[in-house]
């Protein structure tokens, strides 16, 4: 197998393996937590501390983009990927060993907090390392494909974070709530090794090991010299990471707990979706390849914000097919057609020498304003309205922010003229 294609599977696999630690925590939230770990608040309440703890994830993202991708571009971008999934295996396992609050009283959901950081600073540099170190063994011209990779292992792991829910709530509610929903956490640490051994024998970057010599501060040099790209691409975020929450997350509490919706029905069509999800990717960032990132991804938010409506209205026919197919059209076809060509388009906006910075930094920024505050936010809002039309505002706002910045930024669609430029020598294109 070549260095490209093993980067390829690398990146599938382990972004597949780090992020099912990830999302196994947002499912958990919209099932389980909330009655663990804050017992004592009412319904609603409970629901929105659980989805403040899932935000305080996110926060840490920023922190993890900054200091991983500062490591990535100074010692490589191998080494980084090897420490992330480490940190997000072992917090993962943590988790699900974590005594509930009937057990020690305030310290569960403060330990919880504390794991949910060390959860978010990996997830920072994880997708940004992953995606730098495929797109940079690609072949010109394969950018958007090669990216791909690590973006279908975000549907990759939908799927099985889901799916592995769908199965333990089929368990009576007493033995889930006891020791059920701890078993997806305690999976990652098979998980941990399975990725950290596939990742150890990936070479390093050969764009990386061809720099002339790396940056003191790569994220300052972005900003000096890279500013227009670095807001770019927090905006391009905001749409596409709101949306990546808005189904398998808030989508599962809103169904579940206020309109009552059957909960293993509601996974399941989570599950569904993320399995036509992992089709679409591929397809999708095929076509960025061929007519342009940009116009794919805006396509992809417009019609996202344009089916809110109707998946709200699937959802409250309260029946199994129209409710399935809100997930599936959403979740599975139009989310992706952002999700695709991102991976691509938000490294070659960026330089050699300060890629791995530029990239995770303002993505991660760009993940605390969209998704890291959705499924509070818009619990929130259903809480004031009584009603799902301030959530689709909410969103249709983001997409209307993403489509904008993708105007502002610029088509990079062609290949790179000079991948080796010299750290500090500016854009390369």
């Amino acid at each position: 197998m070549n260095q490209a294609r093993r980067a390829g599977v690398a990146a599938l696999v382990g972004t597949t393996l780090e992020w099912y630690d990830f999302l196994i925590y947002g499912t958990a939230a919209a099932v389980a937590l909330n009655k663990l770990f804050f017992p004592l608040a009412a319904p609603t309440a409970g629901r929105l501390a659980v989805f403040a703890t899932y935000a305080v994830g996110f926060a840490a993202r920023p922190v993890g983009g900054l200091v991983i991708g500062h490591l990535g571009d100074r010692r490589g971008r191998r080494a980084v990927l090897l420490l992330t999934i480490t940190v997000m295996g072992v917090a993962t396992t943590l988790i699900g060993l974590l005594p509930t609050y009937a057990q020690i009283g305030v310290w569960a959901p403060v330990l919880l907090v504390l794991l949910r950081l060390a959860q978010g600073f990996a997830a920072g540099g994880e997708y940004a390392g992953a995606v730098v170190l495929s797109v940079e063994h690609a072949r010109p011209g394969g950018r958007g494909l090669a990216g791909a990779w690590a973006a279908s292992g975000f549907a990759l792991a939908t799927l099985l974070s889901t799916g592995v829910f769908q199965l333990m709530v089929r368990m009576p509610e007493q033995a889930f709530l006891a020791w059920g929903w701890r078993v997806p956490f305690l999976l990652g640490a098979a998980l941990l090794v399975a990725g950290f051994f596939i990742r150890r024998r990936v070479t390093e970057s050969p764009v990386f090991r061809s720099a002339v010599r790396p940056e003191r501060a790569p994220v300052l040099a972005v900003l000096r010299g890279n500013a227009r790209p670095f807001v770019v691409v927090i905006g391009a975020r905001l749409a596409e990471n709101a949306f990546a929450y808005t189904f398998p997350v808030f989508g599962v509490a809103y169904a579940v707990d206020t309109l009552g919706v059957d909960r293993q029905l509601t996974l399941l069509a989570v599950v569904l979706a993320a399995g036509v999800q992992i089709a679409a990717v591929p397809l999708w960032a095929a076509l960025s390849d061929r007519v342009g990132r940009r116009i794919v991804y805006a396509g992809g938010a417009v019609a996202s914000a344009c089916w809110l409506v109707p998946y709200f209205l699937l959802l409250q026919t309260l029946s199994p097919a129209p409710l399935v197919a809100g997930f599936v059209v959403g979740f599975g076809v139009l989310y992706p057609a952002m999700l695709a060509p991102q991976a691509a388009y938000f490294a070659e906006l960026f330089d050699a020498g300060t890629r791995l910075s530029g990239f995770a930094t303002a993505r991660e920024l760009g993940s605390v304003l969209a998704g890291g505050l959705l499924p509070l936010v818009a619990t929130a809002l259903v809480a004031w309205a009584g009603h799902w039309w301030p959530v689709a505002v909410y969103l249709t706002v983001l997409s209307a922010i993403t489509v904008a910045a993708l105007a502002w930024g610029r088509e990079t669609r062609r290949p790179a003229e000079d991948d080796r430029v010299s750290a500090g020598a500016g854009p390369s294109a």
